[in-house]
């Protein structure tokens, strides 16, 4: 039997980036997401929110960390992963769902047509978002990228 665990997000960060690094010196970066479903149920426009915690590995954390914040739109490409942990309050089995970025592209103000760190298409033809290698520690393709939370000097980006 076939197993497949593929997520595509595009929201909003609901929460500056926290970077914090292993003790092996790889970053890692968690930020949540909010991602907003509209649609129309017997003549009556209703509206949810959905809230996602992701977490970043190697150069795609510190880039992420350095070029978007609170506000900023990204699309994401990654896998679930579940946690399970002993809450230290002694309250018993804790669990969570998480998403692991493997690649992200940024969107939204700015952005026009560039590339992300998650990479694009070769020629600086952007079709569509490409997985980039392992995921993990994998380092950012040539080209500029472009940021959603503001102004960026794009020969700035080392990508």
């Amino acid at each position: 039997m076939a197993n497949f665990n593929k997520v595509i997000l595009l929201g909003n960060l609901t929460r500056d980036i926290e970077l914090r690094h292993t003790q092996g010196g790889m970053a890692l970066a968690k930020f949540g997401m909010a991602i907003n479903r509209k649609w129309s149920q017997n003549g009556e426009q209703k509206e949810s929110t959905c809230f996602v915690d992701l977490t970043a590995f190697g150069r795609q954390a510190e880039v992420l960390s350095q070029y978007v914040k609170k506000g900023s739109q990204l699309f994401v490409e990654g896998r679930l992963e579940y946690s399970t942990w002993e809450a230290k309050d002694g309250g018993g089995k804790r669990s969570k769902l998480d998403v692991v970025v493997e690649n992200f592209q940024f969107v939204g103000a700015g952005a026009g047509g560039g590339r992300g760190a998650g990479g694009g298409a070769p020629g600086g033809e952007d079709a569509a978002p490409r997985r980039s290698g392992g995921g993990r520690s994998s380092a950012p393709s040539g080209g500029e990228a472009q940021a959603g939370g503001g102004d960026v000097d794009y020969g700035d980006i080392p990508f």
